[in-house]
């Protein structure tokens, strides 16, 4: 009798089984949405960073072009190596 009992029913640890596969269940919910909020942090701390970059570059632009219309008597200059220097915009400026 209980074997047909068990065979019937199936085994006696099926309730654990259930109560263990549902915890599991709920463990990969769990684990996944904190995944799924730090990686949306992630992506958002990017997004600022990458946007005050863009920021920091185009204020640089504009700094740059407004220092080239100044005419403060300096000429621009690049090192070479060594003694060697290279002006630029020498020749416009000793023409006037």
């Amino acid at each position: 009798m209980v074997r047909e009992f068990a065979r019937k029913h199936g085994s006696a640890l099926r309730g654990f089984a259930a109560v263990g596969g549902a915890l599991a269940t709920l463990a990969a919910i769990v684990v996944g949405a904190v995944l799924a909020v730090f990686f949306a942090a992630t992506v958002v701390v990017i997004a600022v960073m990458a946007s005050a970059l863009l920021a920091l570059g185009g204020l640089a632009l504009r700094a740059k072009r407004s220092r080239a219309h100044t005419d403060d008597g300096v000429i621009e200059a690049r090192h070479l190596g060594g003694h060697h220097w290279v002006a630029y915009g020498w020749n416009e400026r000793q023409g006037r």
